[in-house]
């Protein structure tokens, strides 16, 4: 059995994705910060028998984060699918003409030194099994900056520029690096941005490993 590790773990969207990675036989490992939160998303997942364990980190520990992902390799086998998808904090959306460098610090560690921890930690062991997926999930702002959000529209810049060279560099490795851009809000009700559905687009990325970014729906004009 391999392992679909998910950064970022919530109610929402990250229940709905590792359910359904769990479902098609991975185990899940989940991390976050709250060790009582993981204990509720795991409570879940195994009812509907899913082999599921919760790693404690934050995303701007970088010692943490990266126990965390070899922990999760060494209890429920070898990483074979990373999902980064945290939530941005609502501090890093300050305007732009109030935005300092300072201010950018939290954001860049958050959405581009997480995501290079992250995958520093995994890619020894996708190489070893001789495949993998690296994915990340982000907003509108990562492809249209938002001057009302400057921290979090800087940051998945980044992060969408990394996020493209490790897929054109790793290719060749049957390793594949894929960006899942969210224009909107994820709601239970909606025809392309409810969990459920954006979990079936996520697995299809995984399965599938056509190009690099794609849009749950259009973005908005």
């Amino acid at each position: 059995m391999t392992t679909f590790a998910l950064v970022g773990a919530g109610p929402g969207l990250g229940l709905a994705t590792a359910r359904r990675f769990g479902t098609a036989g991975h185990g899940v490992a989940l991390i976050a910060r709250s060790a009582e939160h993981l204990q509720h998303l795991t409570d879940d997942l195994r009812r509907d028998g899913i082999e599921a364990r919760g790693f404690s980190a934050d995303v701007l520990d970088p010692v943490a984060l990266t126990g965390a992902l070899q922990d999760a390799a060494e209890e429920l086998g070898p990483i074979e699918i990373l999902q980064y998808s945290p939530v941005p904090r609502a501090d890093f959306m300050k305007p732009v003409l109030d935005t300092t460098a300072a201010d950018l610090e939290d954001p860049l560690a958050f959405s581009l030194k997480g995501p290079v921890t992250c995958v520093n930690a995994v890619l020894p062991g996708m190489r070893a099994l001789g495949r993998g997926t690296l994915v990340f999930v982000n907003g509108g702002s990562a492809v249209r900056p938002h001057p009302e959000r400057a921290g979090t529209s800087v940051a998945f810049a980044a992060e969408s520029a990394y996020a493209r060279m490790l897929h054109d560099a790793l290719a060749a490795e049957n390793i594949h690096a894929t960006q899942l851009i969210i224009p909107g809000a994820i709601r239970p009700d909606s025809e392309h941005s409810s969990p459920q559905v954006l979990a079936e687009r996520l697995y299809a990325l995984h399965t599938e490993r056509d190009g690099f970014r794609h849009y749950a729906e259009p973005m908005p004009e």
